[in-house]
């Protein structure tokens, strides 16, 4: 059945990938808040496909209206190009949503260590307006696109109930939303389920720079990849499809208010294996295998990280598809 959904972040790579499942199955109502920082309209326009696109500039003081009042016709997407740490433009924004999609965020260890405070403040507090604004607007669900990074170190594999400890500054600022997300549920009724998503990957990562799309980015354009520390780090590598289909399970299944999943392949791969995939796929298709440099371990990193998925079983009725070999394909065929 056809929803109003507002997907903060929905010309990123997540966002645009579950916009392009939203387009595909018809029927549904879709805003996007987005400051296009990573993302572009170009993005959009590529997975909307003949779905017209309405462009609306905020600012905070000007009149703001959207061509179309409540939402349009299914098959339009509304596009609010604005910052997620505009209050006011999280309210006006969320008006009529049936559901919040929160995947607008600072992401990534490496830059929440260079810069703590751009990270605190951006994924915090701009969680934080968008459910004041569920709250304020009566939108009853509200998806946290969260990360395993607020486990930090810890015997894999990770499961919910795992005492957080974070390393990082990113998995602090996740798990700062993840406990709003529960206090929002638990005092004001708001039907939150946060997602801790592995390394996600697959087509349309183009502006990634997370290790997957680094190292194929890299390696088609000559350069020597860098792996930081030895290659023996782990991580649980997922496709997008798997992820977009989690995202979905979590808007629709009924009673999982409050809880928090693990979204991830329950398998531990290490950087190095990783790469041994990546390799064999450019033999297989006669790509220039690239030079490897291995330099010091990033601050920040933990050194294994995989995910128990069962209560995301049980309860939402899934669990990941894709093997890495098939996944690792279908994405070095995007980038070719």
């Amino acid at each position: 059945m056809g929803m109003n959904w507002l997907i903060t972040g929905g010309c990123g790579f997540l966002g645009t990938s579950l916009i392009k499942k939203l387009v595909a199955e018809g029927g549904h109502r879709v805003r996007i808040v987005d400051n296009l920082s990573v993302g572009t309209r170009e993005d959009l326009a590529i997975v909307s496909y003949f779905t017209e696109i309405e462009v609306a500039e905020w600012y905070s003081n000007s009149n703001f209206s959207l061509k179309k009042e409540n939402w349009g016709e299914s098959g339009v997407i509304q596009l609010i190009v604005g910052d997620i740490l505009d209050d006011k433009l999280a309210l006006t924004a969320s008006q009529g949503a049936n559901v919040i999609v929160h995947f607008a965020a600072n992401t990534g260890v490496g830059p929440s260590v260079e810069n703590p405070r751009i990270d605190c403040v951006t994924n915090v507090i701009g969680t934080f307006n968008y459910l004041e604004a569920a709250r304020y607007n009566n939108v009853n669900r509200f998806v946290f696109a969260s990360s395993g990074a607020p486990i930090g170190e810890c015997e894999p594999p990770i499961h919910e109930e795992k005492v957080p400890h974070p390393v990082s500054p990113y998995g602090a600022s996740k798990l700062a939303g993840e406990g709003y997300c529960s206090a929002y549920f638990r005092t004001f009724g708001i039907e939150t389920i946060a997602l801790r998503f592995g390394n996600v990957y697959g087509p349309g990562s183009g502006h990634k720079n997370s290790v997957v799309a680094k190292f194929i980015k890299q390696a088609m354009k000559g350069e020597t990849l860098e792996i930081y520390g030895d290659g023996s780090q782990t991580r649980d590598f997922i496709y997008i499809d798997d992820l977009v289909n989690a995202v979905q399970l979590a808007v629709s299944t009924p009673n999982v208010g409050g809880e928090v999943f693990q979204i991830a392949t329950n398998a531990e791969t290490s950087v190095g294996a990783l790469l041994d995939n990546i390799i064999t796929i450019f033999k297989e298709k006669k790509i220039t295998v690239p030079q490897v440099r291995y330099t010091e371990q990033r601050l920040g990193d933990v050194s294994r990280n995989y995910s128990n998925t069962s209560k995301a079983k049980k309860l939402l009725g899934w669990s990941a598809k894709t093997s890495l070999t098939m996944g690792l394909t279908t994405t070095v065929n995007y980038f070719e």
